[in-house]
């Protein structure tokens, strides 16, 4: 007779009950996610009268394998250059509000009588909202074009980063059994070097080798490659003391940077899928109605508060970030849920086996709540905002009017620190993190291996470390010398020049210090370390030219191959545009299809800016962005409009315009293009110039699109206006040129 592995049979029935029970949660438009708890609550032991997995430990496995998946599609989705555009704004209230979540629930364990191993992960429990059930609320509600969407995703964006150094801190804690600030200190340092490392190796590698065997990469291809580099940069991070889900995270990230990045995603949805279905299932297993039951009154607590300081504090990090009132409220009241990051926390926690084994169903069970109840939440933000804006004394609103203005303003004199960092900071980080992963490797990985060939440790050694310095040569050149590559204005220029001297002398101890103390890593000889060197650095003044082109070859690489993959998305699909806009105002990208009734029509016959006071601020047709179109600009099928109005005025719009394909409808971010604001001074060349005169739409490649004089405000100016000293202007253009604009 025929045996069938009980694995087999386990994963059988797994999927059988995940698929039954997600049907009908489907039908009943309920978040997957819950069904697929539901189901594994119905395979566990404390449903005996159900089919019931028996080997637990393989589908620990199983469900491990998906906590490896998932993040590393979250990684996939996730990119590095998100980070450069979600803006100042939204880094803040995530920071404020997991900081604030993190501190609330460790006091609430401590009230509760819990041990401060319960009461930490509680805090990083309550402090990562769920992806997966914000975007499906958005969609159920149909928010995706408002204003407050696009911040709740910021924040998301930066809460990812920050569950990866959770479960990073979160294991050095459990394992030290310490709540030492040194130790977390270390940990963050160690973690960010390595994230760095990664990052610079990443993009410099991962782009060319993909482009190399793009020819060759069919979609089995594509899975396979994708897969074994995620395995691979798991088992690398598992060997550095990091968690798997680390590494994960990490390579898709990297992946994400690549032209295929797009592709890869797409192709490892079902494989996601599956092993998300087995994750959830298997936490699901987890849960006991005994311990749910014993802990009710805590698990009402604990979402209670889980709902009432996710609100308080997204709401007033927002606040403290420069958004209004009735954004910031609407982001609190979006963000008040946990899911699949503190399902991950937990099993953290489990299997370190540093927490109480109530904790776990406390947190399934208060996500089942706060899923229930986020879209309730969101619907009813809009009322609470009008009764607080009613409530609120208008000194108030004027006061965190101008506060707003003041913290989104693009104007005004930069500091010489922030001028520095622009000019040298970012590059001599980079290439001194390279230098020390140059030694770091060679000590760790070379050493044994010259000393097997050469025999002589002192001749080995000697070899080893001239051989380091030569490579390291053009880093430590560029970290000496090194011009920076940033434009900067001319007062600015002016600034640095005035400091060359002694930042000179800085850059040139730093890189001394680093060769000294490699050099003495490698010799443990002091006089012998200072002779090298010495010589080392008379070296790269000799062959200084060589070095200089060799690091500048280096560097062309890298920058093309971090840029290389949002050219492609510029020609394939157009600028993704940031939605950090004032006045509570979005500037929202919509598709003409080709059977809209606008097709053919003028600007001037459409009548959009007429009927619904909105500004059609850009037109992208093909690969040609059309700035400020005229009222004769006629409207073709796929023409990208970019149009600036309210909440209100742009879902008027979006009826009106009436695409037929629902899919081809919507705002994305872009690195190219934005709404921001420039506070003229005194010294300002556009000063007492019309706007016409004055060249600022040719230096920003845009327009602008209202002005700010004294507390009153002007939209869609004319050309004729003279721009005074103190004026605050919106303009809408290329990012990068606003930014350098004085």
């Amino acid at each position: 007779m025929i045996h069938l592995p009980q694995l087999i049979q386990d994963l059988g029935i797994i999927l059988v009950m995940a698929a039954i029970v997600t049907l009908i949660f489907k039908k009943l438009k309920q978040p997957v996610v819950l069904g697929y708890l539901i189901a594994g609550f119905f395979l566990s032991p404390h449903v005996p009268f159900i089919l019931s997995v028996k080997d637990t430990s393989s589908v620990q496995i199983w469900a491990e394998i998906g906590v490896i998946i998932l993040l590393f599609s979250l990684g996939l989705e996730f990119s590095f250059k998100k980070l450069a555009v979600v803006g100042k704004s939204v880094s803040i209230t995530a920071a404020f509000e997991v900081l604030f979540m993190l501190g609330l629930g460790f006091v609430v364990g401590r009230l509760l009588g819990w041990k401060p191993m319960d009461s930490l992960f509680l805090g990083g429990i309550l402090s990562i909202s769920s992806t997966a059930i914000i975007v499906r609320a958005f969609d159920e509600l149909g928010l995706k074009s408002k204003r407050f969407v696009s911040l709740v995703f910021g924040v998301l964006v930066i809460e990812d980063i920050v569950a990866i150094l959770l479960l990073v801190l979160l294991s050095t804690v459990a394992i030290s059994q310490s709540l030492s600030g040194i130790n977390l200190l270390l940990s963050s340092v160690r973690l960010g070097f390595f994230l760095i490392l990664w990052f610079i190796i990443g993009i410099y590698l991962l782009p060319a080798l993909i482009s190399r065997i793009r020819h060759l990469l069919s979609d089995e291809t594509v899975v396979v490659v994708s897969l074994g580099l995620c395995l691979l940069m798991v088992i690398i991070t598992t060997e550095l003391g990091f968690s798997p889900a680390l590494g994960a995270f990490v390579m898709g990230s990297l992946l994400s940077e690549t032209k295929e990045g797009e592709r890869i995603e797409k192709l490892l949805h079902p494989v996601r899928d599956l092993f998300a279905a087995i994750f959830f299932v298997s936490i699901g297993m987890l849960i006991n109605p005994n311990i749910i039951f014993e802990y009710r009154y805590e698990i009402l607590l604990i979402t209670l508060v889980l709902i009432c300081g996710k609100f308080m504090g997204a709401t007033i990090g927002s606040l403290i970030s420069g958004s209004g009132v009735r954004s910031s409220i609407q982001v609190g009241m979006s963000l008040t849920q946990i899911g699949e990051f503190s399902f991950i926390i937990a099993t953290l926690g489990l299997a370190l086996n540093v927490t109480s084994s109530f904790l776990y169903p406390i947190a399934v069970a208060t996500s089942m709540i706060t899923t229930f109840t986020t879209p309730y939440l969101i619907r009813a933000s809009v009322p609470l905002c009008d009764w607080v804006e009613s409530k609120l004394p208008m000194r108030v609103l004027l006061l965190l009017e101008r506060y707003q203005a003041a913290v989104q303003s693009e104007g005004g004199k930069a500091g010489t620190a922030r001028i520095l960092w622009r000019a040298f900071g970012w590059r001599i980080l980079l290439n001194t993190i390279v230098v020390t992963a140059i030694f770091l490797f060679s000590q760790k990985f070379m050493m044994a291996l010259f000393v097997n060939v050469f025999g002589t440790k002192l001749i080995s050694l000697l070899f080893l470390t001239l051989l380091s310095l030569t490579i390291a040569s053009p880093f430590l050149w560029a970290i000496s010398f090194g011009r920076s590559s940033v434009h900067l204005s001319n007062e600015d220029r002016a600034r640095v020049d005035q400091l060359t001297i002694g930042i000179q002398l800085a850059r040139s101890f730093l890189a001394l210090n680093l060769i000294a103390f490699f050099v003495n890593g490698f010799l443990n000889i002091n006089s012998a370390a200072g002779i090298i060197m010495f010589l080392v650095l008379a070296a790269l003044l000799l062959f200084s030219q060589v070095s200089n082109k060799l690091y500048n070859n280096i560097e062309d690489h890298f920058i093309k191959s971090y840029e290389g993959k949002y050219k492609i998305k510029y020609v394939e699909g157009g600028p993704k545009l940031p939605l950090l806009t004032p006045w509570d105002v979005s500037l929202v990208e919509f598709v003409i299809h080709p059977n809209s009734k606008l097709v053919g029509l003028s600007l001037l016959n459409a009548k959009i800016k007429e009927n619904f006071k909105v500004t059609v601020a850009l037109v992208q047709r093909g690969n040609t962005n059309h700035m400020a179109p005229g009222r004769d600009w006629t409207i073709m099928p796929y023409d990208r409009l970019f149009i600036i109005g309210s909440d209100e005025q742009l879902d008027n719009v979006k009826t009106y315009i009436d695409e037929k394909d629902e899919s081809l409808n919507h705002h994305r971010k872009n690195e190219l293009f934005g709404l921001k604001s420039i506070k003229l001074t005194a010294k300002s060349s556009f000063v007492g110039k019309t706007i016409r005169d004055s060249g600022l739409r040719d230096a920003i490649s845009g327009m602008i699109v209202g002005i700010e004089r004294h507390g009153q405000r002007m939209l869609s100016p004319e050309s004729s206006i003279l721009l005074l000293d103190e004026d605050l202007l919106w303009v809408v253009g290329d990012i990068g040129k606003i930014a350098q604009v004085n």
